[in-house]
């Protein structure tokens, strides 16, 4: 008889999920107490641990491939060194998890939270997200929350708009995980459902100056380190690209944090591990969750907020515009040799065209495009110019 006929792959998911009795902290996500909208019965029976099949989920969806094209901060730049919105969030995934393992806390479910908080980003990062909120709000649907899309992309529009039926605690990970609210301190607000979810995606939408908590302690490491992993990449992205220098960092931040991303990662994740274990709830030290603010503070006023960085971004707003409205015409008049009937709505479930307003079928289209293809979709007199390093220096 064939060895691997007589190897019990159930019992061994059972094995790990007795190891995670043994080893996780008593405070920790365990994989059996997973919750999904739908009963799986291929996952019940089945040998892999449930977080480890949302991050395969995530990791095998089109909407993850779409990450190497997305802009993090920086857009139209011609340098191969500049940070994406792919390897952003492979940082948050490492970052998180080396947290998790010292905390005692499930790996696999800090791992699909991070690979697929970012999801909804729309193209060309923070700026496109505003220029894609004021449309959404013109036209009656609320603005634009990178998170919820996140969630929408997993939920409503993967699969040909089937979706992943992912598990709530991956979900609420994704839903909460608001990385530019800084806080000292997050304490997880369990009691949660998939019924409170959706109250709570539905509230958020209508008000996104709601606060949202992740329900498990996971979810709250991966935002904290969703923070960590931008804050000092961010620094060597516009000290490479010349628009700030290293000496210009607030000194209470260096003598805190240091001067460098490896050193400033070093230093979060030290306090951070330090200031949470055995503890019910994810912390920063004041004097560390100061000079983390401070540094915030810093690279907004003197990174995000610069405008050597968005010399066309008047055009890209222009072509926002132009490309939503294309769209909305195109389905309101029925035009199926448009590509968003051709690429995106075809095969698309019924549930999703019931449900789905004209207006928010193109912000999905929209939000789920990277850069590039949402340039080829311009007119070509409108699309802006690529920009070098010399343009952003002194």
């Amino acid at each position: 008889m064939d060895r691997s006929d007589s190897v019990d792959l159930q019992k061994i998911r059972e094995s790990l999920n007795e190891l995670e009795e043994r080893f996780f902290s008593p405070l920790g996500a365990r994989s059996k107490d997973a919750v999904r909208r739908f009963a799986e019965k291929r996952i019940e029976v089945g040998h892999r641990q449930n977080y480890a099949v949302d991050s395969d989920r995530i990791l095998h969806s089109l909407s993850y491939t779409r990450y190497i094209d997305k802009t993090q901060v920086f857009y139209l730049v011609d340098n191969d060194h500049i940070t994406h919105r792919v390897l952003h969030v492979q940082l948050v995934s490492k970052i998180s998890r080396t947290i998790a393992r010292f905390l005692g806390l499930n790996e696999d479910l800090i791992e699909a939270i991070a690979l697929g908080h970012d999801l909804g980003h729309c193209p060309f990062g923070h700026d496109g997200e505003t220029y894609l909120s004021e449309l959404c709000e013109a036209h009656g649907i609320g603005p634009f929350q990178h998170n919820l899309q996140s969630v929408r992309s997993m939920d409503k529009i993967e699969r040909k708009g089937r979706g992943l039926n992912l598990t709530l605690q991956t979900l609420d990970g994704i839903m909460c995980h608001d990385g530019e609210i800084h806080v000292p301190e997050l304490s997880p607000k369990r009691d949660k459902t998939f019924d409170t979810f959706d109250e709570e995606m539905a509230r958020k939408d209508q008000d996104p100056s709601i606060p949202l908590t992740p329900m498990t302690l996971e979810g709250c490491v991966m935002r904290m380190a969703d923070t960590i992993s931008y804050v000092g990449r961010d620094i060597e992205d516009a000290i490479r690209l010349n628009l700030i220098q290293r000496d210009q960092l607030p000194s209470v931040c260096v003598q805190r944090l240091g001067s460098t991303n490896g050193t400033i990662v070093y230093n979060l994740v030290t306090d951070l591990i330090r200031n949470s274990y055995e503890r019910p709830a994810i912390a920063f030290s004041p004097a560390t969750s100061n000079a983390l603010k401070r540094l915030k503070d810093f690279n907004l006023t003197n990174i995000y907020l610069n405008k050597k960085i968005k010399p066309d971004s008047d055009k890209i707003k222009q072509l926002f515009y132009v490309l939503f409205e294309r769209y909305l015409e195109d389905l309101e008049e029925g035009k199926e040799a448009s590509i968003i009937f051709t690429e995106y709505l075809r095969d698309m479930s019924e549930e999703y065209l019931t449900n789905t307003r004209p207006a928010e079928i193109v912000r999905d289209f929209i939000a789920g495009m990277t850069d590039q293809y949402f340039l080829r979709q311009a007119p070509e007199e409108l699309r802006p110019r690529r920009i070098t390093n010399r343009f952003l220096g002194p």
